[in-house]
């Protein structure tokens, strides 16, 4: 199940590597220094500048946010609803940021196998 969640490398969260980002489409998880994932989320078809705002939008909504990580997709919304599906495969319970989904369902991950 490794494939599934995020493996790019964190990012410290600065406005230089902000500004850096691409304006493409994609997935991001905002964590804080501790090691903790505060949000994960998506930059879709209706944010202006791509990953780039919407990272920044998201780390600005956060105190403690000190990094994160992204990937490039096309297939953005698929894409965040399986993250979301891992993260709550491993901790039980959705990144605080992710909270507010109300009742929208979140798929469930099962290990191979099983």
């Amino acid at each position: 199940m490794i494939g599934v969640r995020l493996a790019r490398p964190w990012l410290d969260l600065d406005e230089a590597a902000i500004a850096a980002l691409p304006g493409q489409l994609g997935v991001y998880e905002i964590g804080d220094a501790k090691g903790g994932t505060l949000e994960l989320g998506f930059a879709g078809g209706r944010s202006r500048f791509g990953l780039r705002s919407a990272i920044a939008e998201a780390a600005a909504k956060h105190e403690t946010a000190a990094r994160f990580r992204y990937e490039v997709t096309m297939q953005y919304w698929s894409r965040f609803e399986e993250l979301l599906a891992a993260y709550l495969a491993d901790h039980g319970e959705l990144p605080p940021g992710n909270a507010d989904r109300g009742d929208r369902r979140v798929g469930r991950i099962a290990a191979a196998g099983g």
